[in-house]
């Protein structure tokens, strides 16, 4: 699910980089060789369409990127899972081998008196 919340968010980048470049900036941008006016290709208002769709990609992308952190979060959740059970587990091993040496010493000490 992250790995396509990433492609998402990838695909959406290239197109607002796309969008950004089509618009006509004060130095004229690449929609200078294609405008007149306020028109685009012919169609009037496109720069209109153009600055609504760069806000709804950047609105996008935003969305997208704090969906995946959540999406992040539960997985480091899981990760905190495993290495707290990874500590109990090393811990009962531990016990159990001071454990085991106690008694080996204890065994040890009965033997010699």
């Amino acid at each position: 699910m992250k790995t396509a919340l990433v492609i998402l968010i990838v695909i959406a980048s290239i197109l607002l980089i796309l969008l950004v470049l089509v618009q006509n900036s004060k130095g004229g941008g690449l929609a200078q060789g294609f405008s007149s006016g306020n028109t685009v290709l012919g169609a009037p208002k496109t720069t209109d369409f153009l600055e609504k769709a760069t806000w709804s990609l950047i609105a996008f992308i935003v969305l997208l990127s704090i969906f995946a952190v959540g999406l992040g979060k539960s997985s480091t959740e899981r990760v905190n899972d495993v290495e707290s059970a990874i500590e109990a587990e090393m811990s009962s091993a531990i016990d159990e081998a001071s454990q085991s040496q106690t008694s080996a010493d204890f065994s040890e000490q009965e033997e010699q008196n």
